[in-house]
């Protein structure tokens, strides 16, 4: 269970420097909490209520009433071929005795995850493992009758007594071609959204501390901490650039004009900016500002809005 909560942990902080951090016992704080919570929960989940997860927590139950009709492929106990029920020997005549094939074992009561009873009709905790079926088939085998007592049918194919291929012939019905297009449309929409999707992402923060301020050259300086997230798995460069004032000059943290930034493949990197221009040559209050953020090895360019602050 804790190794799922360091899976869980992984999506957020890179799994290498994750299981590096944890051979060398030097975790933060946050990371060994969740992981430790997620183990936690995992193993109450599968551990402690399991069929309870199934039967009150899990969303496919609730699907079933919205998109099964009779014609839907189900774990099905053939109740004209069962019934009555009744246990009794090996070498007795079913016939004679005025029963079905159902020997009233049990045994699918018992292998059932969800602890339901398949004999008496399909039921919303039923999540289609097919237990029950494989556990029937081989009582079936030992008394001698035939398979298929609980199997894979449908509704319709059990009242009407229909054969396998008259049952793959209501696949294509308007349900299920209805169904089928919009996991289609859905999957069509991930992977264009996926190939037009950003290399990279910029987020630009002010300084909450500095408004803004007079430095020297008689030039008015505000500061900004703008967030590079490459979304490549390659190393990319950036080069910054800021429009929006007449005389406006950016300067990085490293004290470059306009200097490049380079960031790991699926890494985002924290940058300190200073934007200046002359004192007076605009307007006090609030003005307008346009970052720049173009990728030197794919030409791709993204554009994030903010404000300069000139004070009176």
């Amino acid at each position: 269970y804790k190794r799922q909560g360091f899976t869980f942990v992984g999506y957020f902080t890179p799994i290498r420097e994750l299981a590096g951090a944890v051979t060398a016992f030097s975790l933060g704080p946050w990371e060994t909490f969740w992981i430790l919570f997620y183990g936690f929960v995992t193993y109450g989940n599968a551990g402690f209520m399991r069929e309870q997860v199934c039967k009150y927590m899990c969303p496919y139950a609730r699907f079933q009433s919205a998109m099964f009709d009779a014609d839907t492929m189900i774990v099905t106990y053939d109740e004209q071929r069962g019934e009555p029920r009744g246990s009794r020997s090996r070498k007795t005549d079913e016939a004679s005795l005025g029963l079905g094939s159902c020997v009233d074992c049990s045994l699918c009561v018992q292998v059932c995850p969800t602890g339901i009873d398949i004999r008496e009709g399909l039921q919303y905790e039923c999540i289609g493992c097919g237990a029950c079926a494989d556990v029937c088939d081989s009582v079936m085998d030992k008394m001698g009758y035939a398979k298929g007592l609980i199997r894979y049918s449908t509704q319709n194919g059990i009242t009407h007594g229909w054969s396998r291929n008259q049952m793959l012939k209501r696949i294509l019905r308007p349900r299920v071609l209805i169904y089928n297009g919009i996991l289609l449309l859905l999957g069509l929409s991930l992977l264009t959204s996926l190939w037009l999707r950003d290399s990279f992402r910029v987020d630009v923060i002010r300084d909450r501390a500095i408004m803004s301020r007079l430095v020297e050259g008689g030039q008015v300086e505000n500061v900004y901490r703008l967030q590079i997230m490459n979304a490549s798995e390659q190393p990319q460069a950036y080069r910054l650039h800021a429009t929006g004032l007449a005389g406006l000059q950016l300067m990085t943290d490293a004290g470059d004009v306009e200097g490049a930034i380079r960031v790991e493949g699926a890494a985002s990197r924290w940058v300190s900016l200073r934007l200046r221009i002359p004192d007076g040559s605009i307007a006090p209050g609030s003005h307008p500002v346009m970052f720049e953020i173009n990728n030197l090895h794919t030409g791709e360019l993204v554009q994030e809005r903010s404000v300069f602050l000139m004070s009176r």
